[in-house]
């Protein structure tokens, strides 16, 4: 984000690089663990922060995916479009996540490791959900037509299968957002991130 403001910095933009800097120092032996016991249950969860950009007001989609309790795929990218309410928003997010998410089951798969049941998508919006499940497009739908019908698809297809979450226990929050050291460290201890000691020199 502070990359765009390369040409006209201002002191905010560096106090933004210095808070990032300090966040790398402070997460430097953080990392992903793999064991070698872990399940190969496929799971995801998917959020969306809407018109978070004060500057454009795109909203941003966040989503991960565990194999078993092991981080694979994961992505925090700001929309295309601006969207004119909360849900649609969501409701993009949840499309987006829906490609990567049958991407993956295919990936699997060509492992050796087909995923024979729907993989669970947790989500934290209840009118998504309810879009995704419902056949009937109306006023309200018709600009995110073609999500829909991605989403429904897969859903119809049992690629996937939708679960309420709520936001507090939702980890593709800290895709969306900052947060507080305290909530930020939930957050990573949800995505069963490790901490290394540092090597010896």
């Amino acid at each position: 984000m502070v990359s765009k403001f390369m040409d006209a910095s201002r002191s905010v933009h560096y106090a933004a690089v210095l808070r990032i800097l300090r966040y790398v120092k402070g997460t430097l032996y953080h990392g992903l663990h793999y064991s070698s016991r872990s399940s190969l249950e496929f799971h995801a969860y998917s959020d969306a922060d809407w018109a978070i950009d004060p500057t454009d007001r795109c909203s941003i989609t966040g989503f991960c995916f565990l194999l078993g309790t092991s981080l694979v795929s994961w992505r925090s990218k700001k929309q295309d479009v601006v969207s004119r309410s909360s849900t649609k928003a969501e409701y993009r997010a949840l499309a987006d996540t829906t490609c990567e998410l049958v991407w993956l089951r295919w990936l699997l798969a060509d492992m050796d490791a087909p995923q024979p049941t729907a993989t669970p998508l947790y989500y934290d919006n209840r009118s998504a959900i309810y879009i995704a499940h419902n056949d009937v497009f109306h006023e309200r739908t018709k600009h995110i037509e073609i999500d829909c019908h991605i989403t429904r698809q897969h859903l119809k297809k049992g690629n996937l299968q939708l679960f309420s979450i709520s936001s507090a226990d939702q980890p593709a929050d800290i895709f969306t957002k900052t947060h507080p050291p305290g909530c930020l460290r939930d957050l990573i201890s949800k995505l069963q991130l490790a901490s290394s000691l540092p090597p010896r020199v």
